[in-house]
């Protein structure tokens, strides 16, 4: 395979596999996860500044850096809900990645690192 944005989404299917079966060992609250899991969209308010601020917005909350930090918080800080929720953030940018909803251009939401959300 040496398509990359089949590579990419496949990348978001393992992400969302571990981020999944980590949150399982871990003895996390399913019921947290179910109300926690579209919580990074509401990175799109990001958008009502505008598409060049909402692409900016939108993709500091879907790429790894935040929840990557959120979860080094939890495990050096031995909080469990902390690290649940990074978890729950990383498996909420791996269905994304998945599903082909990738990191916005500043041009339109519409246009993304995977290709033009509407066209696949």
């Amino acid at each position: 395979m040496t398509d990359p944005i089949r590579l990419q989404r496949l990348e978001g299917g393992i992400l969302l596999a571990l981020s999944l079966l980590l949150y399982w060992r871990h003895g996390a609250s399913w019921l947290l996860f179910l109300v926690l899991i579209l919580a990074p969209d509401l990175f799109m308010l990001g958008y009502l500044r505008g598409p060049r601020a909402g692409a900016a917005v939108y993709n500091l909350g879907h790429t790894w850096l935040l929840p990557g930090l959120v979860g080094a918080a939890g495990v050096l800080g031995g909080s469990t809900l902390v690290l649940s929720v990074a978890l729950i953030w990383f498996g909420h940018i791996g269905v994304d990645r998945l599903l082909g909803y990738g990191l916005k251009y500043p041009t339109a939401f519409q246009d993304t690192h995977l290709g033009r959300i509407g066209r696949r």
